[in-house]
């Protein structure tokens, strides 16, 4: 059994054969899934699609690419809508990307600052998303941990070593998607080799991402095996191994998440 603890089902890619890629999903071996929000005002859409599917749960939040949009969210909004939903489990996702430059640095700050507050209160795992921040995001985990824990994921993983380490220090954990999968990713797996077992997770990212064996195809959760056997090869474990080890980290930090 694999999880894939995060992909985007809500997204029109998926719209005309979201049965199907549910179906290939399970086929697949891959029994759960996590949908991620990306806006919350568009949760309604999330919820609807976790109510017709009983493997697939998702998160509420808004992504650094949109925090300008929905700098009026604040935490108690968040706070409000998690406990709402027994298929809400987890907040975000949200954090910083520096890469694009379509949002302010501090609307991207401000935005993932009260998703850690949320994640503080509800103790929801935080699924964070940083790309070309790692100083800025290092710095705000730090100082943030030091006002009271917060559960969080450093989700689709391609950020530098040191980043990784302070996220493990801080007791966070790791996700690595199809990027850990390319040819040209060989310092992103010397970086899975430093991350305790029990802190690792894999994902699909899906509709985007697509590992080696699917690669310039659109990614979808069946994929998410492509992942997992790199990363037990990159370790040094049986397929069987690693699946067992990414879904009990999954339950572990996905705590409100029950085995279907």
């Amino acid at each position: 059994m694999l999880i894939d603890t995060h992909c985007h089902l809500d997204f029109a890619d998926f719209e005309e054969e979201r049965d199907e890629i549910v179906k290939r999903a399970h086929d697949a071996g891959v029994k759960q899934m996590v949908t991620i929000s990306t806006r919350v005002r568009k949760l309604d859409a999330l919820l609807a699609i976790t109510e017709k599917y009983p493997s697939v749960f998702c998160s509420v939040g808004t992504h650094p690419n949109n925090a300008g949009d929905e700098l009026d969210i604040q935490t108690e909004d968040l706070v409000r809508l998690a406990n709402a939903h027994e298929k809400i489990v987890a907040i975000g996702e949200a954090g910083l990307d520096y890469f694009y430059d379509t949002q302010k640095p501090e609307d991207q700050q401000t935005g993932l600052r009260r998703h850690i507050d949320a994640s503080r209160e509800t103790q929801l795992p935080l699924v964070i998303h940083s790309r070309s921040a790692d100083g800025d995001m290092a710095a705000i985990l730090t100082e943030e941990m030091g006002k009271g824990a917060f559960p969080f994921i450093l989700h689709c993983f391609s950020s530098g070593a040191e980043l990784a380490r302070i996220g493990v220090d801080l007791g966070g954990y790791v996700s690595f998607s199809g990027i850990l999968t390319f040819p040209k990713s060989e310092e992103l797996r010397d970086i899975a080799k430093t991350v305790p077992q029990d802190r690792l997770l894999v994902e699909t990212d899906a509709p985007y991402l697509a590992p080696k064996r699917w690669r310039g195809k659109r990614n979808e959760p069946s994929y998410v095996v492509n992942t997992a056997e790199v990363l037990a090869e990159t370790l040094g474990l049986s397929h069987a191994e690693m699946a067992r080890i990414t879904t009990e980290n999954a339950f572990r930090i996905f705590s409100k998440m029950p085995r279907i």
